[in-house]
């Protein structure tokens, strides 16, 4: 069989990046064939991945996609005036936070088959009921709802996630979530420049046309995963006796890093009183500001440089893809190398001389090289820091909590982001808000790494150093033990 009762120098290597732990070793002295890993790993991207895909597509897709009707005519239609667009599109964010850490906590209680579906359905109508909106207030009230709808989403696939990767197979599949995202904005620039030529068909307009596809296809999504997302992987209808137990015993060896299976509420004040977690959170919120800002205005940005609004639908499409490569790319970087500061710190810099040049440069050709400046670390920022929290807090519900809070904060930038876009032609609130949070997040990964560093160092003269005081760990579990180790 693939797992057998030794170890191995892979599992060594493991234990000694971070995932160290006696009780993870002894009680399981599990050697992993690592053929057999690759291919379990194989398999399971091959159904995780395209179902995990689809479903942060389709969030996205509903959530954003009021960037394309913008230019397809809703704010006319509606009869919006003044900044009513701008607060119809941040007050998504609103209830979207608010109940983000609720929803993660809840998802081993409710299974993931069953809450990610239900979740999915709920905004999926939201997103076809905005077809039917005549005014701002019935526009305020979907985006309220849809929020609340999509706000375990995320959360929750990231926290599946880890429960089916190791630490160091996580950067790769997180980016398949960023990735999407991107996806979603090229998918849906192509399906607004379809749906363009329907308005009028059944007499609605081409924008309202965008939201009863995109959600109508979000909803045989949904139908999708209830029959084919496993709740555990170690269950999934897909793997064979072997793999099955493959999986149990790479359970088995990173057990202290997922925690305890029952809910604890000490876990969850854990990570309310870890400053690691706030200061991600600042840092998301930073980069959040960029992301929602990009992502939703893009159209609106492109048609500012002299494009019809047809054209800019279709020009978004490859600033999405290139996006999207470059985050695969680096997320596979930072699994191998197991470094994501560096990483952080230049995709950012990169996008700051690209809203600088919005701010400096008139020409149309200039304008749209920017575009893919800042798509090169646009998601690349809030993805490797939500993966670099993950891998540096362990226990589920303390991981859970960690997560939530970084991600209700976080998301708070699409409040922000949903204001500073509003001096049409050029955006330059938006732009100058940008370069200044992207500032701040740089600031904030150097803190963090700072930190980590200094945690590692205090573990490392410790344990290195006969005789010394280690009360300060006794009794502690997850990230907070003495062998863990930091990653930064």
């Amino acid at each position: 069989m693939a797992a057998e009762k030794q170890l191995n120098n892979e599992d060594l290597e493991l234990t000694n990046s971070g995932d160290r732990s006696p009780e993870a070793v002894s009680s399981s002295d599990i050697y992993i064939d690592p053929v057999a890993e690759k291919k379990l790993l194989f398999k399971l991207d091959l159904v995780l991945t395209p179902l995990i895909g689809l479903l942060y597509l389709v969030s996205f897709l509903d959530r954003s996609n009021i960037g394309n009707a913008k230019i397809q005519g809703m704010p006319e239609d509606l009869g919006l005036v003044g900044s009513q667009f701008n607060v119809a599109t941040s007050i998504f964010y609103i209830t979207y936070c608010l109940f983000e850490t609720p929803m993660a906590l809840l998802l081993k209680i409710i299974r993931p088959s069953r809450m990610i579906p239900c979740a999915v359905i709920a905004w999926s109508l939201c997103t076809i009921f905005t077809c039917f909106v005549h005014n701002y207030a019935g526009l305020v009230a979907v985006r309220l709802i849809m929020g609340a709808c999509e706000a375990g989403l995320f959360p929750s696939l990231n926290l599946y996630l880890t429960m089916v990767y190791k630490r160091e197979e996580q950067s790769k599949r997180l980016s398949y979530l960023f990735t999407a995202a991107a996806v979603s904005g090229a998918f849906g620039g192509l399906i607004a420049y379809g749906i363009s030529h329907m308005d009028g068909v059944g007499g609605y307009a081409g924008w309202r046309w965008l939201y009863i596809i995109e959600g109508a296809f979000s909803i045989l999504v949904a139908v999708l995963v209830y029959f084919t997302l496993p709740d555990d992987p170690k269950l999934a209808w897909f793997l064979n006796e072997d793999e099955r137990a493959l999986v149990r015993a790479r359970q088995e060896i990173t057990a202290r890093y997922r925690g305890s299976e029952e809910f604890d509420w000490a876990e969850t004040r854990k990570a309310a009183r870890d400053p690691k977690v706030w200061l991600s959170a600042v840092i998301q919120f930073c980069a959040d500001i960029s992301l929602y800002g990009f992502s939703t205005f893009l159209p609106a940005i492109i048609r500012a440089m002299g494009y019809s609004s047809v054209h800019a639908q279709l020009l978004t499409v490859p600033v999405y893809l290139f996006g999207s490569f470059t985050f695969i790319v680096v997320a596979i970087i930072a699994d191998r190398t197991k470094k994501r500061f560096g990483i952080l710190l230049v995709m950012s810099i990169i996008m700051i001389i690209g809203y600088i040049l919005f701010l400096t440069v008139t020409k149309a050709g200039v304008l749209y090289f920017a575009t893919f400046l800042i798509a090169a670390g646009v998601y690349i920022g809030p993805g490797l820091n939500l993966g670099w929290l993950n891998i540096n807090v362990a226990g589920h519900y303390k991981r859970a909590t960690a997560v939530g809070i970084q991600q209700s904060l976080g998301n708070l930038g699409g409040v922000v982001a949903g204001q500073i876009y509003y001096q049409s032609p050029r955006y330059w609130v938006g732009y100058g808000t940008s370069v200044g949070a992207m500032g701040v997040a740089v600031v904030g990964y150097v803190f963090m790494y700072i930190h980590l560093k200094r945690l590692n160092a205090e573990r490392d003269r410790v344990e290195q150093t006969p005789g010394a005081d280690a009360s300060n760990f006794a009794g502690k579990t997850g990230d907070e033990e003495l062998e863990f180790r930091y990653q930064f």
